[in-house]
């Protein structure tokens, strides 16, 4: 199975190097002092656990690589349509592309049946870039729960968690994503196939969608967010929502809003990825993140009158920032 990392970064590169390290045909795409450091000295993870260095094949130019079995894009949401053309190379007639970004996925409704059956959700795919450029039918659902970082060009440093769910949209245990879950297991990654990955994509979801975006509006860490009456009054009312809107789309969540809130303030003095992204003048994840759940809350007829606050006003933040859009 040949295997490329589409956006290599901190998630992508330890994915990579597990996968690597395990023996797999995989390519790493790239860019930057990041892309030269592993070509001159390979690719290094480190954990609390172990360190160990792999040189799997890295480029910036996809077609050096060729069609692929599986394409697993681990870029931010906002920047996966711009790259659309240039992973043409990469798709043969049967390539999977495994989508791991954070939010709603753009191929949300295909393969569900009822009324919103392959219905296109503008804020995460606008004009339709990804759906008509890769195609619904070679989706495969992801969520990425560990925690990476970049420690210096080449360097991957993994902090925490070793969680790789995968489900297609139609719920069946196809070939080609048991196949995938396998080879991901082997490496040491926690990738079992799930019959709804959309209840998982939800659980991450319903955490990022809150404390993200009042993050980035506060610079509050998640334990103070948590521990704030006043913002966790706020995080309530758009969990809240989203709850609704979720169940509406037949989704089960897991554990109650208090129990949600909870578990996030057990993480501790943590910054929010949104908040990161703020901070170090990057592109924000507001339209997958929340965007999308308000699209999708008009969609079913849930109203949604506080993560629409809360958009509106982070949308503000992130383009006085330079973190917005163009």
């Amino acid at each position: 199975m040949k295997i490329c990392i589409y956006g290599a970064g901190a998630i992508g590169g330890w994915v990579g190097g597990l996968l690597a390290r395990a023996g797999a045909d995989v390519t790493l795409i790239a860019r930057g002092p990041h892309l030269a450091a592993m070509r001159e000295k390979g690719l290094k993870v480190v954990s609390e656990t172990e360190s160990f260095t792999t040189r799997p094949a890295c480029t910036d130019d996809p077609a050096e690589a060729g069609p692929q079995d599986v394409v697993i894009v681990t870029l931010k949401a906002p920047s996966v349509p711009a790259q659309v053309p240039r992973m043409a190379p990469l798709l043969g007639p049967d390539t999977a592309v495994v989508t791991a970004a954070n939010g709603v996925p753009w191929w949300y409704f295909h393969g569900v049946e009822g009324p919103w059956r392959d219905r296109r959700l503008e804020t995460v795919d606008p004009g339709n870039v990804q759906w008509d450029g890769i195609g619904p039918h070679r989706a495969i659902g992801a969520v990425l729960w560990p925690a990476c970082e970049i420690e210096a060009p080449g360097v991957i440093l993994h902090r925490s968690g070793d969680r790789l769910p995968l489900g297609e949209p139609d719920g069946s245990r196809s070939e080609r994503v048991t196949a995938l879950s396998k080879l991901l297991i082997a490496a040491g990654i926690k990738a079992p196939v799930r019959p709804n990955i959309r209840n998982e994509i939800w659980v991450k979801l319903w955490g990022n969608l809150s404390f993200n975006p009042i993050s980035a509006l506060t610079t509050a860490t998640l334990a103070q967010m948590a521990e704030d009456p006043d913002t966790r009054a706020v995080v309530t009312n758009m969990m809240a929502e989203a709850r609704a809107i979720g169940e509406k789309l037949d989704v089960r969540f897991p554990m109650s809003i208090e129990d949600r809130i909870e578990s996030a303030r057990k993480v501790g003095a943590h910054k929010t990825s949104m908040l990161q992204d703020l901070e170090t003048g990057r592109q924000m994840e507001i339209d997958a993140i929340v965007g999308a759940v308000a699209e999708l809350g008009r969609i079913v007829g849930v109203p949604t009158p506080t993560i629409d606050t809360v958009l509106g006003l982070v949308r503000q933040r992130a383009r006085i920032a330079g973190c917005y859009g163009d």
